[in-house]
């Protein structure tokens, strides 16, 4: 049998538990890795609802519009219009590093609701949300704009967020944008990254009149990257070395005037293609701006995307991009040379949303490890086919993974470590399995660019090689 064969019998191993109709369901979903695309039963089904009764590990249309898109805006007052829960839940929950004076000019880290009690769901909240509006407007007066982020109550109430916004937005002078990403709306997250991009989309661009005293030809949009841990920092500081401008970050350490001018770029970099695809597609066809992917994670694919995103320049740009790799190179293998003996053949599965169940796998192998297995809380097809080619032959590909599928293929595979949210965490911890948080980096970073590997490195080998998971005991496998 050849790998593939040998993963499906695994994967029908896994699945024999469930129920025929839920069996039939799920092996939509599970399937063994073709890099190549020729095997055509080995495509995984994805962006459809998670299965009643099972428990998804997935995210809600609020989560990714809030926690993702709108919530680094760092000078916008976000708004979680909604009782206190879900905004609570969000409050800073994705290190979303940047500068300045919270409560002052910038209001990253603040959580900010209206606080719906049961009159207000009664009678409606639009009379709450214009006086907080104002009110916010007089405790903050230095926030450029406001979001109002409803929450499941509004849409099922039908509290009319546009017109409160448009009313207040006259009176107080300030950009107010109402961002409909109720957490029933779609199937997961996703949906609210692109409600979001939206809402940029019809409130911000040629809206807000952005300040931008000159262009260049080499004025570039930093897309998709949040900041996390200083992600965005790392990303700029390599493209700002090659010679381009970053002229905005979406949404990282953003402002709102960065995103007024984003149209003015040249290029459009897109770090988190799930996330802000939406967006970068609306400015090539309104605005003529192309956009191109790239993926910072290790110095193999560092180098790769560096050169990639060069080849949109001049000359200049190409010599300084690859003087940049001639300057950086040593560093990066001495941090190979450092970590590798230490994780060379470790075994990795992820479990993780938006870019990195692909864009990590290089750094892995950069240190020598496998990824055996890995998907996606939310990916849609596009995001699998980019995946395919980055996996070997027979890794197991999951889409919407229940949790006992999460910790079956672990006992089956027996990964080194695993590197998934924090709802998974816990339950590793219990297994005694070496675990990294992949949506925040586990409270460290950066682990983007030349900056990060180090960081990055030094992380996976501390988590798997730390003694103290010989000291929990186990289940028998």
């Amino acid at each position: 049998m050849g790998k593939i064969e040998d993963t499906q019998k695994l994967i029908d191993e896994v699945l024999e538990v469930y129920p025929e109709k839920t069996k039939k369901d799920r092996s939509k979903h599970v399937k063994p890795n073709d890099p190549t695309g020729a095997c055509s039963t080995c495509a995984v089904k994805s962006n459809v609802k998670s299965r009643p009764g099972v428990m998804t590990v997935r995210g809600c249309a609020y989560a990714g519009a809030k926690g993702v898109v709108w919530g680094p805006v760092k000078d916008q007052i976000t708004i979680s219009h909604g009782p206190v829960g879900c905004g609570q839940y969000s409050w800073w929950s994705r290190r979303n590093y940047y500068n300045g004076q919270t409560g002052v000019d910038t209001f990253g880290t603040m959580h900010i609701t209206t606080d719906f009690q049961e009159k207000d769901i009664v009678y409606g909240g639009d009379k709450k949300l214009a006086a907080a509006l104002t009110e916010l407007k007089g405790l903050f007066p230095l926030g450029k704009s406001m979001g109002v982020l409803s929450e499941c109550p509004v849409g099922l109430i039908g509290d009319d967020i546009e017109a409160v916004s448009r009313n207040a937005g006259k009176e107080l002078g300030i950009p107010i944008v109402p961002v409909r990403c109720e957490g029933f709306r779609g199937v997961s997250q996703s949906l609210g990254h692109h409600i979001a991009n939206d809402t940029i989309r019809d409130h911000i661009l040629e809206k807000v009149e952005g300040k931008l005293d000159e262009t260049t030809p080499y004025d570039v949009n930093l897309i998709g990257d949040y900041n996390i841990g200083g992600d965005a920092w790392a990303s700029r500081k390599i493209l700002e070395e090659m010679g381009l401008r970053v002229i905005a970050q979406w949404t990282g350490d953003s402002t709102i005037n960065e995103l007024a001018i984003a149209p003015k770029a040249k290029l459009n970099l897109v770090h988190c293609y799930r996330s802000m695809n939406y967006i970068c597609r609306h400015m090539e066809e309104k605005y003529g701006i192309p956009w191109t992917e790239f993926n910072f994670f290790g110095p193999t694919k560092i180098y790769e995307s560096i050169r990639k995103i060069a080849s949109h320049f001049d000359d200049n740009i190409k010599e300084k991009a690859e003087a940049l790799i001639e300057k950086y190179k040593p560093a990066m293998d001495a941090v190979v040379q450092e970590f590798r003996p230490r994780l060379e053949g470790k075994k990795v599965m992820l479990y993780v949303g938006g870019l990195r169940p692909r864009h990590t796998v290089g750094a892995y192998e950069d240190l020598g490890m496998e990824v055996v297995a890995s998907g996606y809380e939310f990916g849609h097809n596009d995001d699998y086919k980019r995946t395919y080619p980055e996996m070997k032959e027979g890794a197991v590909i999951m889409d919407d993974a229940t949790l006992y599928e999460l910790e079956e293929f672990t006992r089956r595979l027996r990964p080194d470590m695993v590197g998934s949210g924090i709802k998974e965490k816990y339950s590793y911890h219990k297994m005694g399995v070496p675990f990294r948080q992949m949506h925040s980096w586990d409270y460290s970073g950066p682990y983007h660019g030349f900056d990060g590997f180090p960081v990055f490195a030094r992380d996976m080998e501390m988590t798997v090689n730390s003694p103290t998971w010989k000291l929990i005991r186990r289940k028998k496998r």
